[in-house]
């Protein structure tokens, strides 16, 4: 089948609400918190996944600290931190962190931002696996978005490695934090290195993919009609939903596109 016509009988197997956020860089105890002036001074980059109709949420880390252009096809990797059944597990890992180092004394992780609210799916074409979003938030986006490379919309491929495969030296997660995966699951596999037809590949920790930029039109690439929402402050879900504190996280960045 053609690539462009497999594209327009895409299959919906997922679909729900996508949260974009940032954390800026760790800094001492004591030093003021200066925040993010722009990707340079941020640490992490993340997406939440919550599906429709499942307790589960599903934070996820992606590595250059930003979106794949879409443009260019770029491939980015990354991999599930965690898999929770409620907001308040994933939250409680977005709040300002305190460890204590042995030479550098106590050192803070500042508390994420959003930068971005929306719908999302999960789409299979054939043999292949789609991540498609429409954003919500922020109503025109700033600085912040055009940095992390979240469009108004736009489409991914979507790849999960095998962890029986291993990675080149100094690549992707260590052994210890690798996806276990269940005997049964592991058999998707079926001996590749990547796997892109189950989304139960990305209900593990540690399950690491890879994203490559796709397309910036989601019904003319997918076939896909995503349905955003008009948001504001007062019924967006990344608080309602996510319940993110705004005392505890700056919405600047949601509402606006500034950096905080």
């Amino acid at each position: 089948m053609a690539e462009g016509k497999s594209r327009r009988h895409a299959e919906i197997v997922e679909s729900g609400d996508i949260y974009f956020l940032y954390r800026p860089k760790v800094r001492a105890e004591g030093e003021p918190e200066e925040g993010a002036g722009g990707i340079a001074d941020v640490e992490r980059f993340h997406i939440v996944l919550r599906p429709d109709g499942a307790s589960r949420f599903r934070l996820m880390t992606v590595g250059r600290k930003r979106l794949p252009d879409v443009e260019d096809h770029e491939r980015n990797w990354g991999f599930v931190d965690l898999v929770a059944r409620s907001a308040k597990e994933i939250t409680s890992g977005l709040d300002e962190q305190r460890h204590r180092t042995k030479t550098r004394g106590e050192r803070v992780r500042p508390a994420a931002r959003p930068a971005g609210e929306g719908v999302y799916v999960l789409a299979r074409t054939g043999h292949s696996l789609h991540l498609a979003y429409a954003l919500e938030l922020p109503e025109k986006p700033g600085p912040v978005q055009r940095e992390l490379n979240i469009l108004p919309e736009g489409s991914f491929a979507l790849s999960v490695k095998n962890p029986e495969k291993g990675s080149p030296a100094g690549a992707g997660l260590d052994g210890e934090r690798e996806a276990d995966y269940p005997e049964k699951l592991q058999e998707e596999f079926r001996g590749r290195r990547f796997a892109a037809e189950d989304t139960r590949l990305l209900d593990h920790a540690g399950a690491e993919f890879i994203l490559i930029g796709a397309g910036r039109d989601v019904k003319r690439d997918l076939g896909v009609a995503l349905d955003p929402e008009d948001e504001s402050e007062g019924s967006a879900d990344i608080f309602t939903r996510l319940r993110l504190a705004k005392g505890r996280h700056p919405i600047e960045p949601l509402l606006t596109g500034k950096w905080r």
